[in-house]
């Protein structure tokens, strides 16, 4: 298995927690995180050093990165896996999956690239590379059997990890945070570039948030302690040292729960804000060579997940040039305050919860031992320790 990034981990994490009691004794190896890392996976190199997004910003990361890809290469067709999952990271998995099922090695893909969003071009990669995808949205289904590609619907695993009614308080007493408080939690993102790129931006908006009330309380959860001396050394150097902020160590889910508002990177985490039904505010800021290519590839007028499986611009989306500290703090101000709205999206964001609810675990565990027995047409018997 590989994933490249902390969502990826928390996902494949899930899928694991269906297929351990169904393996016990199988070899769980390739590049993951401290979740997968729960049910015996071996991680032979840190995931971080994975983790970068943007077409520019992968350039000073390419050979260290296909020097990455090429090693596990040869070592899986050495080894010969009974299977090979792909968690999201395309870039990445594909190309190495494309290579594994040329020589006959049974590949999956967890979590479909977003080809119903932008370059929908790549169908033709996938089908070249993946023997069977499992996707985390209804829709796609059809996408995949169309293009003749084995497809699996299992439901989104966050819509089981996320409870359908978060609990405030015991969030709220774990962070320290009064019940009646008014709390903004901000997440500019996991991965280095999204923090020099967001960082600004959104501690920005803190800042002129905490003027218009200074009672506001504002959480920042880190993912680690690079991510976190990163983020920090950024808030130094532009002045912003005085902008009251609480960092937490990981507890992302906590910090969302505690939270009235989120200011979120569009990405994963935005699901995740609306699971646990919170009005936020999405936005994203990158390089500027890549965003002048990106902003002319997409196909929907959407690129925050929540507003995309509504079809509607349920929350706003801040991007680029319009991602200011001035816009992000008046969009955040609004969501804070307008009980109207906050109570709409509480109604649709429960909707969007139950329409992604299934047993994830299982039923991803479930199509891998399928796949498992298709490729020898024997029962699976998963290679031991």
């Amino acid at each position: 298995m590989v994933a490249g990034e902390a969502s990826g981990d928390l996902l494949a994490g899930r899928l694991l927690s269906g297929l351990r009691p169904q393996l016990p004794n199988a070899r769980l190896h390739g590049i993951g995180g401290p979740h997968m890392a729960e049910y015996g996976f071996h991680s032979a190199w840190p995931m971080e050093k994975l983790t970068v997004r943007g077409l520019f910003e992968i350039i000073p990361r390419y050979r260290e990165i296909k020097k990455i890809q090429n090693d596990l290469r040869d070592q899986l067709l050495a080894d010969k896996p009974d299977v090979f999952i792909g968690v999201d990271y395309p870039g990445f998995n594909l190309g190495l999956e494309m290579q594994l099922k040329r020589a006959g090695i049974p590949t999956m893909h967890f979590i479909g690239p977003q080809i119903w969003a932008w370059r929908g071009g790549r169908i033709k990669k996938i089908a070249k590379a993946v023997s069977h995808m499992l996707v985390v949205f209804p829709f796609e289904e059809e996408i995949y059997r169309n293009a003749g590609i084995p497809v699996t619907y299992v439901g989104h695993p966050l819509a089981e990890v996320i409870p359908l009614q978060p609990d405030v308080a015991a969030a709220r007493s774990k962070l320290g945070l009064a019940l009646d408080a008014r709390v903004v939690t901000i997440m500019p993102g996991s991965r280095t570039s999204e923090l020099k790129y967001n960082t600004i931006a959104f501690i920005g908006a803190a800042k002129l948030l905490a003027q218009r009330d200074p009672a506001l309380r504002f959480v920042v959860p880190m993912v680690g302690q690079r991510q976190r001396t990163y983020f920090t050394e950024l808030v130094a150097a532009a002045g912003m040292q005085d902008v009251p902020l609480q960092l937490i160590d990981g507890q992302s889910h906590v910090a969302m729960a505690a939270a009235d508002a989120v200011l979120v990177a569009s990405g994963t985490a935005s699901l995740e804000v609306a699971l646990f039904k919170k009005p936020m505010v999405i936005a994203y800021k990158m390089m500027r060579a890549s965003w002048e290519i990106m902003r002319h590839m997409g196909y929907q007028p959407w690129i925050g997940l929540p507003n995309i499986l509504a079809r509607d611009f349920l929350v706003p989306e801040l991007l680029q040039d319009a991602a200011t500290p001035q816009a992000l703090a008046d969009a955040l101000w609004t969501q804070l305050n307008d009980q109207a709205l906050r109570a709409t999206l509480q109604r649709r964001f429960t909707d969007m919860h139950h329409s992604l609810l299934r047993n994830t675990a299982q039923e991803s565990a479930q199509a891998v031992l399928q796949v498992m027995r298709q490729s020898s047409g024997r029962q699976a018997r998963p290679k031991l320790d």
